[in-house]
């Protein structure tokens, strides 16, 4: 089967169209062919060396995809061939053939194509585990997403206004804030322009937030902290401001504020699985009826994978960028 190997781990011009040999079956999974993949920051960090697969997992790139399943395995009654699924993986999206674990699959809504769909399980999944889950974020509260204009901040501002909570989210440009109050957000800050912390607690009359789902980390920690109104709870999913920054644990004390920190990608099977029914039993009606759905900004071809992470890289990107597979 062909798939995207990295040749020399660094720049994305080291992603490669290759023959390599297809998955082999395993118990409780399916064999699916794919026709699309998502693309994911923590794609980028693996082509660059420091983000390997958990052991056991697909060295191939690719978080996510969605296709045509083509055969079952024994002990797997769920799912039957020809069903249009939509996969969270571990690895291995970035090829023509994928062996998801079957619990880690959800069905693909007759109106949304497949390309849409690869757009989905990896943003929706976190979205629904960190902010939901963790932070346990209700009706009536608040939530400030940094990123707003990424595939997890579009999904995020949705299913938040979905469980009728009040999103804030910053951006890198005023077109960019300008989409996200356009798909929903109360209101977007433009983090070049000034101190977030300050507007946010414009925003909400100096209450502040009570979640924040944060992929800089260290460089924001003491902004977020601001930001949080008492009771407060920040999950941190990334680090692209750096791991390391100094904590005010009297802040923390003073005003009962949570920090979690956590990753998705390494949780087990079973974990996946259960987080993808609770998923579908919260947002499975508004995923089926279309009130939520991920946004794409542009669908590469495979062998254009090279372009699609210069693309994110760039961040010029609103939502998500896909990759074509296969018909």
């Amino acid at each position: 089967m062909k798939a995207i190997q990295v040749v020399d781990p660094g720049k994305a011009s080291s992603l490669e169209v290759a023959e390599v040999s297809a998955p082999e079956d395993v118990a409780g999974a399916v064999r699916i062919r794919v026709a699309a993949a998502g693309v994911n920051r923590a794609d980028l960090m693996q082509r660059r060396g420091f983000y390997p697969p958990p052991p056991g997992a697909s060295e191939i790139l690719g978080l996510e995809c969605a296709g045509i399943v083509e055969a079952v395995a024994p002990d797997v009654s769920d799912w039957a061939p020809g069903d249009r699924v939509m996969a969270l993986l571990a690895g291995g999206g970035y090829a023509e053939q994928v062996v998801a674990d079957a619990g880690s699959l959800l069905r693909v809504p007759d109106s949304m194509s497949l390309e849409a769909a690869a757009g989905v399980p990896e943003v929706f999944l976190t979205v629904y585990l960190n902010v939901f889950q963790l932070a346990g974020l209700g009706p009536g509260e608040s939530l400030l997403v940094h990123g707003g204009g990424s595939g997890i901040g579009t999904t995020a501002i949705q299913l938040a206004k979905e469980a009728g909570a009040r999103v804030f989210v910053t951006a890198g440009s005023e077109e960019k804030c300008a989409r996200c109050v356009k798909l929903g957000a109360d209101a977007a800050f433009d983090y070049r322009e000034g101190d977030f912390a300050q507007k946010v607690l414009e925003a909400t009359s100096g209450r502040g937030v009570d979640v924040i789902l944060d992929h800089i980390g260290g460089r924001y920690l003491d902004a977020n902290l601001r930001s949080l109104a008492t009771g407060g709870r920040q999950v941190t999913i990334g680090l692209m401001g750096g791991a390391r920054a100094e904590l005010d644990l009297g802040r923390m004390l003073a005003r009962r504020l949570q920090l979690f920190g956590s990753t998705l990608r390494a949780r087990s099977a079973t974990e996946k699985a259960a987080l993808a029914s609770a998923f579908i039993r919260r947002f499975g009606e508004a995923l089926s009826s279309g009130r939520i759905a991920p946004v794409i900004e542009k669908v590469w071809p495979l062998a254009e994978a090279e372009s699609a992470h210069q693309q994110m890289e760039a961040s010029t990107h609103f939502g998500k960028i896909i990759l074509a597979v296969g018909s």
